[in-house]
């Protein structure tokens, strides 16, 4: 790799890819995602199953074991160059990446794959773009993926500028816009990132002043987009007749404006099925600041029992040591958080003094 290929963004040339899941309930995994969501299960035994949404064969992927956790995020670079260009990043900064070999690529879909370590201990899978299913898509529901990619993942963090660093110095992530919220007392930031035209593909939330991490899983909530509301409204219905619940009911965020729904799937996190969400024009996007996480709807359907264990491990988050990935969580991004809270802090008194005008 030269210094320029070093050097080159790669925005835009990176997705979200799939996901890696690991659980001991593949029955009920089985069920939520395909007869609840509606996506086309590709494969399905006693130890794995593997689900589809759109032409790619393994968007995501359930192994049988006890952690109850998504695994591992998987990224799809567009060109060889585009893989070659975020290894040699990480290779640069000292990080220990591993390679797959030719079985272990295959059973990923795709010719090359290396594990780069990410924060929360939580593997970022790099490939090159996998390959296409040999069967039709026999799916409930349609799906919005593409040069996007899957959907997004949102975390919780108690170091989110090291979270946010290490996604802007391995796949040049853009924040692309600010949540401040208050839930019951606890003061939130939500952090926005892109790596393409779709809103976002990680969300990065955290307390403040004081870090603490109220999520037992290191994901907590995946997202996938679908393409008609009908989709959204059919899938709620579905996994409600299931016997699914719901964390957040039907709402409409603030920033990206998509109506979407959280359900609880059974590993315990949540998945987010949302409709009609705004992509970025790179040309006239600004960051900006939003208060409140919704515009309507979103009520949240946690009973007394689950915000004692919440409130539980916000308290245990606090002697526990959040994995980072130094070498490559060093970038100062402060900065420009810091300009758009001037901009929001003086924006109602501009509106007062034009108020006082004549």
């Amino acid at each position: 790799m030269t210094a320029s290929s070093a050097t080159a963004s790669v925005f835009g040339n990176v997705q979200l890819g799939h996901l890696e899941i690991e659980s001991n309930h593949l029955a009920d995994w089985r069920r939520f995602l395909e007869d609840g969501i509606g996506m086309h299960v590709e494969h399905a035994s006693h130890d794995e199953l593997t689900a589809r949404i759109d032409d790619r064969p393994a968007r995501f992927h359930i192994r049988r074991g006890p952690r109850e956790d998504v695994t591992a995020i998987g990224w799809e670079a567009a060109t060889p160059e585009t893989f070659d260009t975020v290894v040699g990043r990480a290779s640069d900064a000292g990080v220990p990446c591993y390679t797959a070999g030719d079985v272990e690529a295959a059973a990923r879909h795709a010719s090359q794959l290396v594990r780069i370590p990410g924060p929360k201990g939580l593997p970022q899978e790099l490939h090159v773009a996998a390959r296409v299913a040999a069967g039709p898509l026999n799916a409930a529901t349609e799906f919005v993926a593409g040069a996007g990619g899957i959907g997004h993942v949102a975390l919780t963090s108690k170091n989110p500028a090291k979270l946010r660093s290490y996604y802007a110095t391995l796949l040049d992530a853009r924040l692309t816009d600010l949540i401040d919220e208050s839930i019951q007392g606890v003061k939130l930031r939500i952090r926005f990132l892109r790596v393409n035209e779709r809103h976002h593909s990680v969300a990065v939330a955290a307390t403040r002043p004081l870090g603490l991490d109220p999520i037992r899983t290191r994901v907590q909530h995946v997202n996938s987009q679908v393409a008609h509301l009908e989709d959204l409204t059919a899938s709620r219905a579905r996994l409600l007749q299931l016997g699914f619940g719901m964390a957040l009911e039907v709402g409409q965020h603030t920033n990206d404006r998509e109506l979407s729904y959280y359900a609880i799937t059974p590993s315990g996190f949540e998945w987010e099925v949302g409709w009609n969400a705004l992509t970025v024009d790179e040309d006239s996007w600004a960051p900006t600041l939003h208060h409140g996480i919704s515009t309507w709807g979103h009520h949240p359907t946690i009973g007394l029992g689950g915000k004692v264990r919440q409130a539980s491990s916000a308290l245990r988050s606090l002697a526990r040591r959040e994995i980072t990935v130094e070498p490559l969580s060093t970038s100062d991004v402060a900065a420009d958080e810091a300009a758009i809270d001037k901009v929001h802090a003086l924006a109602p008194r501009l509106e007062c003094r034009q108020r006082k005008d004549p």
